[in-house]
């Protein structure tokens, strides 16, 4: 049986990742691989409620939502990632563990190491073969998603960009796992830049 494969598709609200994730599944379906894509929040029947709940509910405290989220990857990586990559598929998520660190860790300044901690302890550990981050300012976001925001996408730019900086600093810091790509690229580029990553760590056929 081929290995698993599990990559995330990292970056700030309205950086394209979305747009990314569907490109890399038509590429490496057509490479003859079995595809899993799914995203976070939102990838189980539970997550779906949690979605709809931290993202366009009431008031929820920034530590609420830091658990809410937690559960949501919790219920992800149990039904949804570790059965994929057990059968051999390319798991391909509009984010992950990394987004909690970067949103609630430091967006919402709860602490990156706690966040993380939290996260991983949820997941059992399980974390990508690549990252790949998908960068743009945070203006550039705001602009692309015009007058319809959640209640992450209506924060400040200030948030925003903190958010942005911390996926940076992740991916400076481990470069071997992350490869960041400029979002501002027209979509076409960008699906280059990232296969090309994938290629270069031997992960795109």
């Amino acid at each position: 049986m081929t290995d698993g494969l599990f990559i995330a598709l990292e970056g700030g609200d309205g950086a394209g990742k979305s747009t990314q994730v569907q490109l890399l599944r038509d590429a490496f379906t057509a490479a003859g691989r079995e595809v899993t894509v799914t995203r976070q929040p939102g990838g189980t029947p539970l997550g779906q409620e949690i979605r709809q709940l931290v993202l366009h509910g009431g008031h929820v405290s920034p530590r609420a939502e830091a658990l809410l989220y937690a559960a949501d990857k919790a219920q992800h990586a149990d039904l949804v990632l570790r059965p994929a990559l057990a059968a051999g598929h390319v798991v391909i998520t509009d984010r992950y563990t990394d987004s909690s660190v970067a949103y609630q860790g430091a967006g919402r300044a709860l602490g990156a190491q706690e966040i993380h901690d939290l996260n991983m302890w949820a997941v059992s550990d399980l974390a990508p073969d690549l990252t790949i981050v998908v960068d743009v300012p945070a203006t550039e976001g705001r602009r692309r998603r015009g007058e319809v925001h959640d209640r992450l996408e209506a924060e400040a730019d200030s948030f925003h960009e903190s958010v942005r900086g911390h996926f940076l600093a992740m991916a400076r810091g481990n470069p071997q796992r992350y490869a960041v790509v400029d979002g501002t690229l027209p979509p076409e580029r960008v699906h280059e830049r990232v296969v090309e990553a994938l290629r270069s760590r031997g992960a795109f056929p």
